[in-house]
């Protein structure tokens, strides 16, 4: 089986400057996903599909292949993932070269691990795909609106009056990285199947960077799990 590593990083970032190679911690923040793929030595290519020169120089220089570059149409903000994908893995048969499963991160990741790539390639074992998730922190069955003249509305009485342990435990979607078997991401058009498994992440090692507060919420996490040891 073939594997391929597609760490997708595009220029351009407009909330964040420059954010996928901004200096995180002490290292370009696309760093920490090179090396999450190069520690777990799963993958027989690790390439970051990127349409910014700097970007690409520095995913070269932490030992990530730059083989081309992205193309106009999946550079920009209409762009989706799978469109990305396609791109790549259509580029690299140019190439000669085929892949049975593919892994996509994307750059923002500096939690992710390569001992989680390891066991999470692991655990998809057999089947088709793969995703990280994590437990929302409390039941979504006891969501509240708030309408217009601020009023607090319950929307489901009944289970906002139930006990978290009598609810079933919800996931979302974190974002980090898909694993997905080629032939079953065109069957789908997604890159999760309908036999994706689920790999459940710590909130801790996980979060969103959209803006500068997320961005130093990251770093206040980092440092906790970097004190931990």
């Amino acid at each position: 089986m073939s594997i391929i590593c597609i760490i997708t990083a595009r220029g351009g970032s407009k909330r964040i400057p420059k954010k996928n190679i901004k200096d995180f911690m002490g290292k370009p923040m696309l760093s920490y996903a090179i090396n999450a793929a190069k520690g777990s030595k799963i993958f027989d290519e690790i390439m970051v599909s990127t349409d910014d020169n700097e970007i690409a120089q520095i995913a070269k220089e932490y030992g990530a292949s730059v083989p081309f570059m992205r193309s106009e149409k999946t550079s920009s903000d209409y762009a989706t993932t799978f469109d990305v994908i396609d791109e790549v893995i259509n580029e690299y048969k140019k190439l000669g070269k085929n892949f049975d499963i593919i892994c996509c991160i994307y750059p923002c990741v500096p939690f992710l691990k390569s001992e989680t790539l390891i066991n999470a390639y692991k655990k998809m074992g057999d089947h088709d795909g793969l995703a990280p998730v994590c437990k929302f922190p409390v039941p979504i069955e006891w969501a509240l609106e708030i309408t217009d003249n601020g009023i607090l509305k319950i929307l489901d009485r009944e289970k906002c009056n139930t006990r978290s342990q009598d609810l079933i435990p919800k996931y979302y979607d974190v974002g980090m990285f898909y694993f997905c078997k080629t032939e079953k991401l065109y069957e789908h058009n997604s890159l999760a199947p309908d036999d994706t498994m689920a790999y459940v992440i710590d909130e801790l090692e996980c979060q969103d960077i959209d803006n500068e507060e997320d961005w130093q919420t990251a770093e206040m996490k980092y440092k906790i799990l970097h004190n931990r040891g």
